[in-house]
Order: structure tokens, then sequence, then C-alpha cells
């Protein structure tokens, strides 16, 4: 059997109208923002009436990938003042494109400097997690949108964060399924910590199921179109889509994260 997964298609240019992983995000993203609004129990823009100014409110998202960006864009056009944080100083631009505030750390600005990670992790980490905390207390939402294919979500908020941040704060953690982004998450559960809510989800996506499975059906068929010529399937291993996406072919397992996956002791 030859068998090929979405989840495994490259994420380069060529592949984007086959990349699952992404037109999922996006939903997952979008979709992220309306449910913190619908618990928050505030305003989300400013609202200036006869009987005050309402500010606006704050909201944080952590990781700017794509289901990162798409909850900027959809908290922004909510009215909120966003701001975001992403370990990668490349995703800047992307993020002040969207009229959001790119966070940097001042030791993001170390990196390059020989040495400086191997010697002081821990204290990089113990500092980021330190600078990060002051961020999350000062929000009225977060979002947190970290995940690695095939392995647990990283740890980006603690449950000191959770207990720093003010009553009636919400967190949404895409990253529920694979572990959770947050400590306190409990996968397919709402929690309460201190009068802060954290909307653990399972599968965000499937709450639009209209929409994200129009989008999951041309990514199918565009992976199928790519692997089809005049009629008949065409599998050309050299092709970097073909062989990035293969999972078995000839009775063996040719991809190398499915190879490692299937060889890892099973608890």
């Amino acid at each position: 059997m030859t068998a090929f997964s979405l989840e495994l298609v490259p994420r380069i240019s060529r592949a984007q109208s086959m990349d699952a992983l992404s037109s999922q995000a996006s939903a997952a993203g979008y979709k992220a923002v309306l449910m913190a609004a619908g618990r928050l129990g505030k305003f989300f823009p400013m609202m200036m009436t006869a009987a005050g100014t309402i500010p606006p409110a704050r909201v944080l998202v952590m990781g700017a990938g794509v289901a990162g960006l798409q909850a900027i864009a959809t908290a922004r056009r909510l009215g909120a003042v966003v701001s975001a944080y992403d370990v990668r100083p490349a995703v800047k631009e992307e993020v002040q494109s969207l009229g959001a505030t790119f966070i940097e750390l001042a030791l993001e600005t170390q990196e390059g400097e020989g040495g400086y990670a191997k010697e002081q992790s821990e204290e990089f980490l113990r500092k980021q997690r330190e600078l990060i905390g002051e961020h999350v207390a000062k929000s009225d939402v977060v979002i947190t949108t970290a995940a690695v294919p095939g392995r647990r979500a990283p740890l980006l908020v603690t449950g000191e964060m959770v207990k720093g941040m003010r009553p009636g704060s919400v967190i949404v953690d895409l990253a529920a399924d694979t572990g959770g982004n947050v400590e306190l998450t409990k996968a397919g559960a709402d929690v309460e910590v201190g009068g802060v809510t954290i909307i653990g989800t399972r599968n965000v996506p499937s709450t639009m199921p209209l929409h994200a499975s129009q989008l999951y059906a041309r990514n199918v068929a565009n992976l199928l179109l790519h692997l089809v010529k005049d009629g008949a399937i065409v599998l050309d291993f050299d092709d970097e889509i073909t062989k990035g996406s293969c999972v078995t072919h000839d009775g063996e397992i040719v991809n190398e994260r499915a190879k490692q996956m299937a060889a890892a002791p099973t608890k």
C-alpha cells in the first residue's frame, strides 16, 4: 500500500494549496478569538458612551504562525489592542502589518552570541518566563497557538502566570489536544483558576464544520491532482511534495518522521 498524509505535506510555497495544517489552523485562530470574546464579559473595542468611555480589551497571542496571525487579525477587527510573541523574530513584520505590537524580549537579541544559549540556557528560560509573565498579567485574553506536529506542545504559560492574571480574564489554548501550551489546561474542558477561565476545547476547527470541511476538501483534491497526470497516478519521488507526504511505499515506511514514531517505545 502506498499511503500519503496531508499532515506531512511540506510547508513550502508550491504546496500551500494542499497544506491542511494551515487551512485548519486558520479556522482555529479565527474561532479562538470568538470563543474568548464570548466568555470575556467585556467589550473588545473601545466604547465611547454618554455613561463613560470603556477601554479596549487587551489581547496577547502567543505564536505567530497561521493560527496566531488569524487570531491577531480577528481580534483587531473586533477592536482589541493586540500584542503577539513568537520566538522567531522574522515574523515581526507580519505581526505589525496586522496592526499588532510585536513583543521583543531583550534575551532574544543575544541568541547569536557564541556559547550564550548553552551556558545560560536555564537562566534564559527563567528570564523568558518572567518577561512573558508580565505581558500575560496585563492581558484580558491570551490565545496560545504553538504546536509541534507529532510531539507534545511546548509549555508557554505556567500556573503562576495564570494566577497573576486579573479575575475575569480568558485563555484559549489551541494546543489542548497535544498536551496544551498552558500548564493548567484540561483537554476537552474549561477550567477556572482564581477567576481566570482556561478554554481547552479539542479540535477547534470542527466547531466550524462547513468551512473547515470545504477547506480540507480543497487540500485533499489539490494533493490528488498533484499525484495524477493524464488520468493516472504518477509517483515521482524526486518531487519534494510527493516524497515528503508519502508515509508507506513498497511495503516499507519511507517517511523519516513516521519511522521514528513507529520505532518509539509505547507507553
